[in-house]
């Protein structure tokens, strides 16, 4: 496979075009259009964080899947000598073909034939393993999995209702490698169990999917049914069971919320309690400018106290500037983009860089005419005192 082909985890910077949304949730692309950039996007703006954690939970999913296929085949290889079984080394081998935990986990739309086919042979080789009684599934005649029994509904329970929405704090999942780490040790203790898999499985059925589950997003009534069923009464933990939902989920986001992340972001570098700040700042200051000038007009103040027309006039135009075009001119050229409210990042995407200095200048310029005109205007024009 070319170099092409396979995602990197870090950033690339010789990209001259604005990032796709595969490329933001494959950890490719650098502030402010990063995956942390756009989960604070979906969590303060476009108020659907849940449809991205559940996006991450499903993609975390297929990790853990891979690191106890991983697992699994390194047990085959111990416990098998040099020259026994011939059966156990051809498990081996196919266990071989499923491909590395870092391998794309992206929609299916996203992925080459030969990434498909080895998820696809992932999912069908755990759910042979579930038939043949290795799984923990109600079709092996295990304990019947509630919303109430289930790791997700354990865990929701001991969060309180008031940080489910617009509080919530950036989940770890895939915002860091810790979940790596963990599971790359090679102590027993670090091993991933089957169970595992069905507890991940659980936890995203009843923490998003079932009607009045915590956190429930919006899918097609027919995905949401043959995943459950898939779940339920299968006994089925592979990932193949969400490629629906997971589907639909990315389409979703790449429609309704991508497009305005990149109006926000790669465009300005303003959040929108900081432009309304601006606004109210800059009606403020222009209404004191004009007053003051027409006052000094009227009063017939000589030249070099209309002078002082300049602080107020300058202030008003800027920021009213920076908030119908969404960004701060001398910020943006400093590098620096708004996150949160007063938090900012540096500007790391080379392209946006780019976007956002030209845009900054722009605004400059308009600014700059702008407001010389009312100066000149204000200590030019002749006074008449009334």
């Amino acid at each position: 496979m070319s170099n092409m082909d396979t995602p990197s985890p870090h950033p690339d910077y010789t990209r001259n075009r604005l990032p796709t949304l595969h490329e933001v949730l494959q950890r490719r692309t650098s502030a402010p259009v990063d995956l942390f950039s756009f989960y604070i996007y979906m969590r303060d703006q476009q108020r659907s964080v849940d449809y991205l954690d559940f996006w991450l939970d499903v993609t975390q999913h297929l990790v853990l899947c891979r690191h106890y296929v991983r697992d699994l085949r390194r047990s085959v290889l111990v416990e098998t000598p040099e020259l026994e079984k011939a059966g156990s080394k051809r498990s081996s081998m196919i266990l071989d073909q499923f491909g590395e935990v870092n391998d794309p986990a992206g929609p299916s739309t996203h992925l080459n034939e030969s990434e498909k086919g080895r998820d696809q042979q992932l999912s069908a080789f755990l759910r042979q393993e579930n038939g043949n009684g290795n799984g923990n599934g109600v079709a092996n005649g295990g304990p019947h999995h509630s919303p109430q029994s289930s790791l997700g509904s354990q865990q929701s329970g001991m969060r309180g209702s008031g940080d489910r929405r617009s509080e919530r704090r950036p989940r770890a999942s895939f915002m860091s490698s810790n979940f790596d780490r963990h599971y790359s040790d090679d102590s027993p203790a670090h091993t991933v169990a089957r169970s595992d898999l069905r507890s991940s499985a659980e936890k995203i059925l009843y923490t998003f999917l079932l009607p009045g589950s915590e956190r429930e997003i919006i899918l097609p009534p027919g995905i949401i049914q043959d995943v459950t069923a898939g779940i339920e009464d299968d006994g089925r933990d592979d990932p193949e069971v969400f490629d629906a939902a997971k589907d639909y989920t990315y389409q979703a986001m790449e429609r309704d919320a991508y497009p305005g992340f990149l109006r926000s972001k790669a465009l300005g570098n303003l959040i929108p309690p900081s432009i309304g700040l601006r606004l109210a700042i800059g009606l403020l200051a222009l209404a004191g400018a004009l007053w003051a000038g027409f006052a000094c007009i009227f009063l017939n103040k000589p030249k070099h106290v209309r002078c002082w027309l300049i602080l107020p006039f300058t202030i008003g135009i800027y920021c009213l500037a920076s908030q119908q075009y969404a960004i701060d001119p001398v910020l943006a050229l400093a590098g620096l983009s708004e996150y949160t409210f007063m938090n900012w990042s540096r500007i790391k995407e080379p392209y946006v860089r780019q976007l956002l200095n030209k845009r900054a200048l722009t605004v400059l310029f308009w600014t700059v005419l702008v407001g010389v005109a009312l100066i000149i205007l204000f200590i030019f024009v002749p006074g008449r005192r009334l």
